[in-house]
Order: C-alpha cells, then sequence, then structure tokens
C-alpha cells in the first residue's frame, strides 16, 4: 500500500511539472519597441521577418543587433501588415495588409511584386519555395493560388463562408485551408482538386503543413486539434489538454517527425509527443512591460540546430529556450 502512494505522488508532481510554464528564456532579443501586428520565424529558427506597429516591416538574423533590411507597403506611413510568411527554403517572404500582398527576395532584400486585392480583405497569405507560389486568403470564402512569374492564377471555390487559416507545401502542389465552415480541406494547386476533407465540430482556426510531406494539422475554436496523414487523410493523433479551448496561432512539425511545437494568443508555446498527442513542455513568453494585463500573442515558433526552442511575439521580442528533454 505505502508504495502505491508513493507511485501516485510522483505522478501527480510529473503531470503538475508539465503544467507549469517555463518563464525565463535562454536568450532574449528586441526587434520591436511598440510591439508588433505579424510576425515568422523561418523554419531553421535563424531569421525573423516583423511587422511592427511603428517602423515598418524588418527582416533579422536573430541573435544580430540590426535589421538586413527595412520593408514598407505603404512608404513610410502607417503600417498595415498583418499577414508575414517565410518560405520554407528562406529564400523569398509574402507580406499583406488587408487590401494588398507582396514578394520580397531574402537574397536581394528588393521586392519582386505588389499586388492588390479588388473584392474582399486578405486573410492569410503564405509563399512556396523559390516564391513561385503565393496563396491567398480571403474573408469572402475565396482562396487564390498564383504564379508571379507566370501569372497563372487558380481560385479554389471549396469554402463556403470566410477563411481563416491557410498553409502551402515548399514545392508549391499542395494547399491546405480551414474556414468558419467547420471544415479544412487539403487540394492540389494543379487542378484545384480535393484531395482530403478534414471536418470540425466547430470553425477551423488554424491549419499546418509538415515541410517534410507527412502531416497535416487542423484545429477549431474550441478542443479539436488534430493531425492527419496527408497521404491517406487518416488521423495519427490528437492532442490532448484539459482546458475547454484551445487556440493556436503557429505550428511547427520537426524534421524527425516526433514532436509538434505550437503558439498561443495567450503568450504560450507548448511542445507536444506527436505520437502519443501529450504535452511535453509549457513556455510562457514575456509581454511587453506598458501592456496590462500582461499579455502577447506567439507569432512564431521553431526548433533550432541546437534542439532548442525558439519565440516570437506581438511583444516583439524573440526569446530562445531550454528543450525538456
Amino acid at each position: 500500500m505505502f508504495h502505491r502512494i508513493v507511485l501516485l505522488i510522483v505522478l501527480i508532481g510529473h503531470s503538475i511539472g508539465c503544467s507549469i510554464p517555463d518563464t525565463t528564456p535562454i536568450q532574449q532579443w528586441r526587434h520591436v519597441e511598440e510591439g508588433a501586428y505579424a510576425a515568422d520565424i523561418s523554419t531553421d529558427g535563424t531569421l525573423a521577418v516583423v511587422s511592427g506597429v511603428n517602423n515598418g516591416v524588418n527582416v533579422w538574423r536573430i541573435g544580430q543587433s540590426e535589421p538586413l533590411f527595412h520593408w514598407s507597403h505603404q512608404g513610410e506611413g502607417n503600417n498595415l501588415v498583418m499577414s508575414v510568411h517565410i518560405s520554407a527554403d528562406k529564400r523569398y517572404v509574402v507580406t499583406a495588409d488587408r487590401e494588398a500582398f507582396a514578394l520580397w527576395s531574402l537574397e536581394t532584400g528588393e521586392p519582386e511584386g505588389f499586388w492588390r486585392i479588388d473584392e474582399a480583405s486578405i486573410r492569410d497569405v503564405a509563399v512556396t519555395n523559390n516564391g513561385n507560389g503565393i496563396l491567398v486568403a480571403r474573408s469572402n470564402g475565396k482562396v487564390m493560388y498564383f504564379e508571379p512569374r507566370t501569372s497563372r492564377r487558380l481560385e479554389f471555390f471549396g469554402h463556403q463562408e470566410k477563411v481563416n487559416s491557410i498553409d502551402i507545401s515548399p514545392n508549391g502542389k499542395y494547399a491546405l485551408t480551414g474556414g468558419n465552415d467547420y471544415i479544412a480541406y487539403l487540394w492540389s494547386t494543379d487542378t484545384g482538386q480535393i484531395i482530403h476533407t478534414f471536418t470540425h465540430p466547430t470553425r477551423v482556426t488554424k491549419v499546418a503543413l509538415d515541410d517534410e510531406g507527412r502531416f497535416a494539422f487542423t484545429a477549431d475554436s474550441q478542443s479539436k486539434s488534430q493531425v492527419w496523414d496527408v497521404q491517406t487523410g487518416h488521423p495519427v493523433t490528437a492532442l490532448k489538454f484539459a482546458s475547454r479551448q484551445k487556440i493556436f496561432t503557429d505550428v511547427e512539425f520537426s524534421k524527425d517527425g516526433r514532436y509538434l511545437l505550437t503558439g498561443s494568443p495567450s503568450r504560450k508555446v507548448y511542445l507536444w509527443d506527436l505520437k502519443s498527442g501529450e504535452q511535453i513542455q509549457a513556455i510562457q513568453v514575456a509581454s511587453r512591460a506598458s501592456i496590462s494585463p500582461p499579455t502577447a500573442v506567439v507569432y512564431g515558433v521553431a526548433f533550432l540546430p541546437n534542439d532548442n526552442i525558439i519565440s516570437i511575439s506581438s511583444s516583439g521580442l524573440a526569446e530562445e529556450w531550454q528543450r525538456e528533454r
């Protein structure tokens, strides 16, 4: 009987330990003084693109004191860029405000195109390797796949309501889109044909594709957060959490396919075991000192080459975290 009690205490302690977030980063870098509207981190955690409240869009090599490039949609006026995405090969970035999107080269720092959308506002954007294709979600439910160099354009009409989140495979062949119609679709950018349909009990708020072509992630506004096999369309695992609701703002699969990183609008970064769906680690990023109550939206997460975790949030801070083993 004594041994059973000891074992129970150990298990409870372990459960509590997992739920207590880490709040002490290894390193911290400030990229924006007055907070950020949007940001993304490259898949290897070395570059960040940050849309600041008062200083336009800046590209940073994380760890350096000065940005590599400074970009703007509206000249030097108010910055309205609300969506940012770095291609998997770190060669291109797409930025978008509500009415227009732009393609930028990370090799030259120069823009390669600027396009305005006439109907409906832009909800999300994504770009392929080499900047060959751009995916644009709009509030009217339409999703456009666009090839800047050939001007080829394909419209996807699968969604019946507003599209909230999109992603595209690095080679540009596959798009994943989710919306208020409770559905996420994996579809071909060559034909516009639906490959897999992933259904949810409430509106789909976040989708993400694994850069290695193995998995898709879809999450809704309540409690269903699912990893799927992109080849078969079958479920792989569901994330396990006690709260009634969990909203995700960024998702990153590890290269070995064993782990998942997620960011949230409530300062939290979570590390998950992909096979079991169990939470391994919780992290709480820094908030802006001038905000009360303290808050921050986690815009980007990534696994570093040294196996640690990096995050960037609306506080304007990039932070490196010790990863639990």
